[in-house]
């Protein structure tokens, strides 16, 4: 199964509860599913409810919306467009926004971001992609040579049941120390110190809440506890919990120590994007602080849908794709949030994840330098297609609306089919909802207009 960093830590519990015996009980012989017989559920659909559903409301007219709110509000005099790059979680799955910026380079179109951002294995890219192209051999050999030796220790069954996590993150933290050196941190001091900005999050364990760190402001203390500090971030961004013990970071509160204990970004966030730096004296001034037209690139290391897969009758199995398939669909919920900041701040969405076609038989902690290079090399060629950008938000193509039923009657499309999801008639523009009809719809107050 395909993961996202989020639900990780969940499937290692289940494998390590699969250590100590058998739970749940097998399905009867008489269970056929879908999945088994070759059946995509994808293309099951219930023809008289699906058109039904079609006629009414849906995200694709939303984005219609979105698009008009946009265009509406867009001003006369544009300020200075904006680059945004916003890298998700995802493990080894990292090799495929790895080989998008490496891609990117050798196209010769890639810009110069203002801002990055990093959640988990898209926290180790993101401190690269901000220090520049000359960093992309880097990037290459960590996603295409790295081994889970190189990643991490499997501790004994016993010890790891009774420890903190099941592996020790040793190797990794080297890897970080030998690859982000003092130069590569005063590289992110230097761009920081021009108005440029490097973000990495964190979920503060205790605090069951997500932390986010302006790496720049941390390297431009040069010295070697904020070193020291900011790869002890890093690690602590793709530090699965139970998988990988917390990163403990010192802080002081009121003159008094403490320890704070971090985990993988992940766990809070799949991803998260921050505005350009501005300084104080031009922040309410709409010609400099304005994003309209500026852009937003999101790279997920993953696909935005999980792959179909037969799960096994048992309570584990059943509880880890079940968990699996949430955290997917809070992953695109976020996505659908950033599309509509960037509608409503004017700013160009552009998304990019492995595509639904590729096969990706690895899970996000087997480092198999095989599977990852496939991955980099997909991102690689991808950079230097036509296609490479993605401009509506997950849910609004026909194959990813939502099945509705009325009947255990079902029809199977064949795989380029898509009719039965669209609507009988296309709505003209003109014929949508207003948002002040949206906001009554959902609110059934006419003051909201």
């Amino acid at each position: 199964m395909k993961k996202w960093s989020v639900c990780r830590p969940y499937v290692h519990l289940g494998l390590a509860l699969l250590m100590i015996g058998p739970a749940g009980c097998s399905g009867t012989s008489q269970d056929r599913t879908p999945v088994k017989a070759g059946f995509s559920p994808a293309r099951l659909i219930d023809p008289v409810a699906q058109c039904d559903a079609n006629t009414l409301l849906n995200w694709d007219d939303l984005t219609v919306i979105a698009d008009k709110i946009k265009e509406d509000h867009k001003p006369k005099v544009l300020p200075p467009q904006k680059n945004v790059l916003v890298i998700s979680g995802g493990g080894a799955f990292g090799a495929y926004p790895a080989g998008l910026l490496v891609g990117w380079t050798e196209a010769g179109t890639r810009p110069n971001f203002d801002v990055v951002t990093g959640i988990s294995t898209g926290a180790l890219i993101a401190v690269f992609a901000f220090a520049g192209p000359e960093y992309d051999p880097l990037l290459r050999q960590y996603y295409t040579s790295v081994t889970n030796k190189d990643v991490y220790k499997m501790k004994s069954i016993l010890r790891g049941l009774l420890s903190e996590s099941l592996a020790d993150s040793t190797p990794m933290r080297d890897k970080i120390a030998e690859t982000t050196t003092p130069e590569v941190i005063a590289k992110v001091a230097a761009e920081h110190r021009k108005g440029r900005r490097l973000y990495i999050g964190t979920t503060d364990l205790d605090a069951r809440r997500p932390v986010i760190w302006d790496m720049g402001a941390i390297a431009c203390d040069d010295t070697e506890g904020a070193r020291d500090l900011f790869r002890m971030v890093m690690l602590a961004s793709a530090s699965i919990p139970g998988f990988f013990p917390p990163v403990r970071i010192p802080v002081t509160i009121n003159g008094e120590k403490f320890v704070e204990r971090h985990v993988d970004g992940g766990v809070t966030s799949a991803l998260f994007v921050r505005p350009p730096w501005l300084p104080p004296e031009q922040r309410r001034d709409p010609t400099k602080s304005g994003l309209y037209g500026s852009n937003m690139y999101v790279m997920v290391a993953g696909k935005l849908y999980a792959d179909q897969e037969e799960v096994r009758s048992r309570s584990l199995a059943v509880l880890g794709s079940s968990v699996s398939t949430l955290l997917y669909t809070q992953a695109r919920d976020e996505l659908f949030k950033l599309y509509f900041a960037s509608a409503l701040t004017g700013m160009n969405f552009k998304l990019s994840s492995v595509p639904e076609d590729v096969e990706c038989k690895i899970d996000s902690t087997e480092f198999n330098p095989e599977a990852m290079s496939r991955l980099f090399e997909e991102g690689r060629s991808r950079a230097k297609s036509k296609d490479l950008w993605r401009t509506t938000p997950p849910g609004s193509l026909p194959r990813e609306v939502p099945a509705f039923r009325g009947s255990i009657r079902l029809d199977y499309l064949p795989p380029n089919d898509d009719s039965m999801f669209l609507p009988p008639v296309p709505k003209p523009k003109s014929d949508l909802p207003t948002p002040a009809n949206i906001r009554e719809t959902f609110t059934g107050d006419p003051l909201m207009k």
